[in-house]
């Protein structure tokens, strides 16, 4: 009997000491692995939430004077008799340009300059002049 008990008792500290073991083990893991997502975390230059909030905020008070002041500004063309230029943004079409993502530029701006068949440079063959 007193053999089974030692054995038991020995087989008791043997498991204990493997689950201290994978418990240490795990806590170090967690370590590491924290460590390392900071890293990249750190590298892909990401901003905090804190700071997106702030931004967001101040992005919200820019457009709510901007509608303020194109409403002043219409106001003003009518006292003026002016034809208004452009229709002023309502907050109904601001959410619906906030949420939507703009389309792929499909037409040149009128700017651009275009291809002629002629050059217009002097001393190149075909040139004007």
């Amino acid at each position: 009997m007193q053999t089974r008990n030692h054995i038991l008792d020995d087989l008791a500290k043997v498991a204990g000491g493997a689950l201290s073991v994978a418990t240490g083990i795990k806590r170090e893991t967690e370590v590491v692995l924290r460590q390392q997502f900071e890293k990249v975390l750190n590298k892909m230059d990401l901003i905090s939430r804190e700071d997106f909030e702030a931004v967001r905020a101040m992005a919200a008070k820019a457009r709510n004077q901007q509608e303020e002041l194109s409403k002043r500004v219409a106001v003003l063309e009518t006292a003026l008799k002016i034809k208004p230029r452009h229709k002023p943004a309502t907050k109904k079409t601001a959410t619906r340009r906030a949420s939507k993502k703009s389309p792929a530029r499909t037409t040149k701006p009128s700017n651009w300059k275009t291809k002629t068949a002629k050059s217009e440079t002097p001393g190149i063959k075909g040139a004007k002049g």
